[in-house]
């Protein structure tokens, strides 16, 4: 068997040297074999340990805080249990705070995190740019930051005083994304991109979605539509019978940087004579949360997702702060993307409605924290 790295090499060369060298009609074709190449690599089984196997010995008890953008979130909610299981692993005391989906919250959530003078904060699913002044109050009293989603890369932000920011590549999970949609319709799909420009990583996704869309000769980007996570409850079913309006037959796949947006999106499709299996498929570039892995499952309105491992994030997590309170380098781990569709929904933790990858994360963290 190729191993799952060379096979997503492969499929990247066949990708570029397809479109520098082939006519029009030829390019749009290999284009679309290779992103049906690609799909099929992201989409496989992730059973094999790739993160760290080294570090510093557990730190003795330590009481920690993790600011939540908004727990409504999935994607949050589900690295903030991850948090919690792994501190209770490591002997830490772990506390959970709601920033509730706005600034002020948000705000108001640091502040009483520093209020508290833990040994260390996680910021969870928002940017640091957004708080640069709570940032720059727990640099001068020396409480190591670490994030989850918490700006577009992975690894330490020393310019916002981040130790490290835990996450997946965002260019390789949009991709993954939007190349679906690219092998789903045979090069031919209509797209409706919805984001949050709240947040810097959500418009990096979006327009890295985009960028993959436009590349494909036979597909369309019709509209990107900039709608806020936390209001998606009231504004995503009129804002879905808008876009039907607009587009009719047109609008076969939509692209979300959360499932949050797919959660209010069915009753408006369903109203108008959409099937749950059929056009527009809806497919994530993030989290995973456990309703969309129930839609997936039931082929309700969504149709994948490309799901973060939120629980082994959370144990990621927590083995950063460890690096940080012993004054090493981050791991430097990246967890692989991983695509989730009717096809595979069942595997890799799918039977409990989140990608929780049987790589034994649990077991390797406990094995370099000496517990």
């Amino acid at each position: 068997m190729i191993p799952t790295t060379l096979r997503a090499t492969a499929a990247a060369a066949v990708l570029g040297l397809a479109m520098a060298t082939l006519t029009s009609g030829a390019r749009a074709d290999a284009f679309v074999d290779a992103a049906k190449a690609k799909v099929a690599v992201v989409a496989g089984t992730k059973s094999s340990w790739d993160g760290p196997t080294a570090g510093p010995k557990a730190a003795g008890a330590r009481t920690i805080v993790f600011v939540a953008g908004d727990m409504k979130n999935g994607g949050i909610l589900g690295v903030s249990k991850g948090v919690e299981e792994a501190g209770k692993a490591i002997g830490w005391t772990v506390r959970v705070i709601d920033g509730q989906g706005t600034v002020s919250a948000r705000t108001a959530a640091l502040n009483q995190a520093l209020a508290l003078k833990p040994a260390g904060i996680v910021v969870g699913g928002f940017d640091t740019t957004e708080q640069k002044a709570a940032f720059e109050s727990a640099a001068k009293s020396g409480i190591p930051l670490v994030g989850w989603h918490s700006g577009e890369r992975p690894g330490p932000n020393d310019k916002a005083g981040l130790y490290a920011n835990v996450t997946t590549t965002a260019d390789d999970v949009s991709e993954a994304a939007a190349l679906w949609a690219v092998a789903d319709s045979d090069g031919k799909a209509g797209v409706v991109i919805f984001t949050d420009s709240q947040y810097a990583i959500a418009v990096y996704k979006a327009r890295a979605m985009e960028a993959v869309i436009k590349k494909c000769g036979g597909c369309t980007v019709l509209s990107f539509e900039d709608s806020p996570i936390a209001d998606s409850a009231t504004r995503m079913p009129s804002l879905t019978n808008s876009l039907l309006q607009r587009f009719g037959d047109k609008w076969t796949h939509s692209l979300a940087i959360n499932d949050l947006y797919f959660d209010f999106m069915g009753s408006s499709l369903k109203a108008a004579g959409k099937k749950g299996d059929g056009a527009p498929k809806a497919v994530s570039a993030g989290d995973g949360s456990e309703a969309a892995y129930q839609r997936i499952r039931s082929k309700n309105y969504q149709a994948g997702t490309v799901p973060e491992p939120l629980n082994m994030q959370g144990w990621q997590i927590v083995d950063e702060l460890n690096r940080a309170f012993a004054k090493v380098a981050w791991s430097g781990y990246i967890p692989k993307v991983h695509l989730v569709t009717p096809a595979n929904v069942g595997a890799d933790g799918g039977p409990k409605n989140l990608f929780d990858p049987d790589n034994g994360y649990r077991d390797q963290y406990k094995r370099i924290w000496g517990k």
